[in-house]
């Protein structure tokens, strides 16, 4: 749909988050997003332990969390599949409501009861809250976006996304934890999420104001499963997405016990080492996409991404068995390995432009892939017993050399994945004044 905008000024704030990929449009929902992922990341640190102080069993956290881990898989690749159908306003609205909900009743009804089905299901169900305001707005990030500076615009999504879950949201608990305990701490989580909530509520404006209907619904819902048949590419984008975390998701599982018990950290020497890791991830986000609107998406993804990768988690396991805890040396290959994963930020870019008219379907199986990464890691990580942590991490790393393979498979005709050659700019590509933007496509 063609609509007019308004030919209001553009400020110089407003010219200067354009040229970063920061639509004036969605600006606010990058904020949101932060803080609603400070409100979903505040218990991944010590809902477990926490658990354990109350006497459930390691079965029990074990279960709740793979059940958590299924359907935030499903939910991301729904996220991506309803946006098209509903819009993405729609889509984060629904995962908001569903967030708060559902853990009103595990808090209220399962946790404060010492429920463990309540808990279950209602945890399980709060999984597709996340995925679908995330992720939702990851497909209004693409949609509302040039081209030309898709790099940039999804870099910062990743970089505000994982800034809140996995650094914020860690500090804050960790320094109210001590003074209110663990429970009203989780309480807390639902203040945040519920500000990032309202400001999307109040302050985007849904790009797609159609009203929606079941054949439209489950339309998007087709296009994102035959999207793979039609467009066999963006099925490689998700294969390539999914490696990009698998080793941090087998990692989680062995590689903390391995680094204490066998290579002889002390536990505190290496939870700072992994979150520096972290730290470094965090800010390669952000990183990757403006090198990737540099040096090409492509050549960010196959080299820094995927050979990085593939380099640095052998290093990461080698170079502590051969030398023992040297933690400097440690430290420096664990940041390079979190920098080699953020480079993989630009298939957020490369992936929607291999479709353009059907961008939330493509965004639909890179969720997708997002999500089985979180399921499948572990289950790799589980060849640890059977076969050892040194052939493992072999299997690891090696498919970091398919992706690397399947990355190139993504590359289109010069000027189309928006990296090697970009084509002609349009107005809004530009530095011109929105005023003279006339036109908007919704």
């Amino acid at each position: 749909m063609v609509t007019s905008s308004p030919s209001t000024p553009e400020t110089r704030f407003a010219r200067l988050l354009r040229r970063q990929g920061i639509s004036r449009p969605i600006a606010w929902g990058f904020v949101a997003l932060t803080i609603f992922m400070v409100g979903d990341g505040i218990e991944a640190g010590f809902l477990s332990p926490y658990l354990d102080s109350l006497g459930f069993s390691e079965g029990n956290v074990a279960t709740l969390w793979a059940t958590y881990g299924i359907v935030v898989a499903l939910a991301a690749w729904l996220s991506g599949a309803l946006a098209e159908a509903w819009g993405p306003k729609r889509v984060m609205m629904v995962g908001f409501v569903i967030w708060v909900v559902f853990e009103l009743v595990f808090l209220l009804f399962g946790l404060m009861q010492e429920n463990f089905t309540v808990m279950l299901v209602a945890f399980g169900i709060r999984g597709l809250g996340y995925p679908m305001f995330a992720y939702g707005f990851l497909v209004w990030v693409t949609i509302d976006t040039p081209e030309k500076v898709m790099g940039k615009a999804v870099g910062w999504y990743w970089f505000f996304s994982t800034l809140g879950l996995g650094v914020i949201s860690s500090y804050f608990a960790g320094a109210v934890i001590p003074v209110i305990g663990p429970l009203a701490t989780l309480w807390l989580s639902l203040a945040f999420v519920a500000i990032g909530g309202l400001m999307v509520l109040f302050l985007l404006r849904n790009p797609q104001t159609a009203a929606v209907t079941v054949r439209d619904s489950v339309r998007g819902v087709v296009n994102s499963v035959t999207i793979v048949k039609t467009n066999p590419r963006v099925g490689f984008g998700g294969i390539v997405r999914l490696i990009n975390t698998l080793s941090f998701y087998a990692f989680v599982v062995f590689l903390t016990t391995y680094m204490v018990r066998d290579v002889g950290f002390s536990l505190a020497e290496w939870q700072f080492i992994w979150g520096t890791m972290l730290a470094a991830n965090v800010a390669a986000n952000l990183i990757s996409g403006y090198l990737s609107d540099w040096l090409g998406r492509i050549n960010v993804v196959a080299w820094a991404g995927g050979i990085g990768s593939f380099a640095t988690v052998l290093a990461l396991y080698y170079v502590p068995t051969i030398i023992g805890p040297e933690f400097g040396i440690t430290i420096t290959i664990a940041v390079v390995y979190g920098l080699a994963l953020g480079m993989f930020v630009p298939l957020s870019a490369i992936v929607p432009l291999l479709a353009p008219q059907n961008k939330a379907a493509a965004i639909a199986i890179l969720n997708l892939g997002a999500g089985l990464s979180q399921f499948i890691g572990p289950v790799i990580a589980g060849l640890v017993t059977p076969i050892g942590i040194e052939a493992t991490v072999w299997i690891i790393a090696s498919l970091y050399l398919v992706g690397f393979g399947l990355t190139f498979a993504l590359r289109q005709r010069a000027g189309s994945d928006g990296s090697e050659n970009l084509g002609t700019a349009i107005p809004e590509q530009l530095d011109v004044p929105a005023a003279d933007q006339a036109v908007r496509i919704q």
